[in-house]
């Protein structure tokens, strides 16, 4: 397959962390998808009297259209151009998905953060889990929209940019990096970024750079939110500024710490 993404994309996911690509997979899927959710949810589609937590926390899912959504072949494209071919591994489940309500309530988890790559002391504990300035154990941050995603419909915020400065808070940690919640608690000493929002049709994918910073808020519109956030994962960490054949997604990190 050609390539999906053109010059000025990859430029995009390098200067601002995220490229959106429309149509990523097919609407037929995601309502299969859907379907699924919605009965794991608990709730009535047709009845919001039913709809009674802001957000409801769902696993992961191998299902064939959780599996197919993952996997067309304009994400493999993808992931070959920002990541390099033959570097990540293909996705055998999604999730997780917080699945997210009209409320007036506070969901409680709508702080800005970084999504971690590997355990720290204790696997299933997640805050303790490591992001390091090599990305070790993932490529790639991956909002997949299942339904269609207005601005009042709890969108992901994400901060344009912030993955550079992300990068540099990185570096001193070295190969140990910092853990979720050591991460998360550096990230009010960053610059200001425009934030927008990740909107779009079912069948939407943003990807974005690992260290991209981003963050759930409520939902004030009428249609409950479906979206997962699955990692691409990395086969290998990422080599910044040894090898002369390098990826967007090595590029950027280059950059941010003057290597490039």
């Amino acid at each position: 397959m050609k390539d999906v993404l053109n010059r000025e994309q990859i430029n995009q996911f390098i200067r601002d962390g995220f490229v959106r690509i429309d149509n990523a997979f097919p609407t037929e899927i995601a309502k299969a998808a859907r379907t699924i959710l919605w009965k794991d949810t608990g709730c009535d589609p047709h009845d919001p009297a039913t709809w009674t937590k802001p957000v409801i926390w769902l696993g992961m899912y191998t299902a064939a259209p959780f599996v197919e959504a993952a996997n067309t072949a304009i994400l493999h494209s993808a992931f070959d151009q920002l990541a390099g071919a033959n570097r990540w591994l293909p996705c055998k489940s999604v999730g997780a998905f917080p699945v997210r309500f009209p409320s007036d309530a506070d969901p409680g988890d709508g702080g800005w953060h970084v999504d971690a790559g590997f355990p720290g002391s204790d696997p299933a504990d997640y805050f303790s889990w490591r992001i390091n300035v090599k990305s070790k154990g993932r490529a790639l941050l991956m909002l997949f929209l299942f339904s269609d995603v207005e601005q009042d419909d709890a969108p992901t915020r994400i901060r344009v940019g912030s993955h550079m400065d992300v990068a540099r808070l990185l570096q001193p940690a070295g190969d140990a990096g910092l853990s979720f919640m050591e991460l998360a608690n550096a990230l009010d000493s960053l610059p200001e970024h425009k934030q927008v929002l990740a909107t779009g049709k079912a069948g939407t994918v943003y990807l974005c750079h690992p260290f991209l910073v981003h963050g759930a808020q409520p939902h004030h519109g009428k249609n409950p939110r479906f979206m997962a956030q699955p990692p691409l994962q990395l086969k290998q960490e990422l080599e910044i500024g040894v090898s002369q054949t390098t990826t967007p997604l090595e590029d950027a990190v280059s950059i941010a710490l003057g290597k490039s």
